[in-house]
């Protein structure tokens, strides 16, 4: 298994009944064979599949996510290692006006 992709942790029967859906639970049965971690039954989630302190909360592009919602927020903005992602109260108006001052910033806008 390659050491930076996470097994799918799938349901106890989720993909016998369509019904249980793909969300996680944790196996709570005396004799259920996940929770005893047998071989072929699947994986459980665990502290050790987690990722390292430096890439949490890390937006998949790479940048830490900052929330904005005035043009004021983005002079706090560093953009070698920020991004910015505008808040969904923000109208249409103001959205335009952010993302242009955004540009001349030379900052990455996540939800443009």
């Amino acid at each position: 298994m390659n050491p930076r992709k996470k097994p799918k942790f799938l349901r106890v029967s989720a993909k016998a009944y369509k019904r249980l859906g793909k969300k996680w639970r944790k196996p709570r049965g005396y004799h259920a064979k996940l929770r005893r971690r047998e071989k072929s039954k699947g994986k459980m989630p665990s502290p050790g599949y987690g990722a390292p302190k430096a890439l949490r909360c890390l937006h998949p592009s790479g940048f830490k996510e900052v929330l904005i919602n005035s043009i004021k927020d983005l002079e706090k903005v560093d953009p070698k290692n920020e991004a910015i992602k505008i808040a969904h109260t923000v109208g249409k108006k103001k959205r335009q006006e952010i993302i242009k001052k955004a540009e001349e910033l030379k900052i990455k806008v996540l939800n443009p």
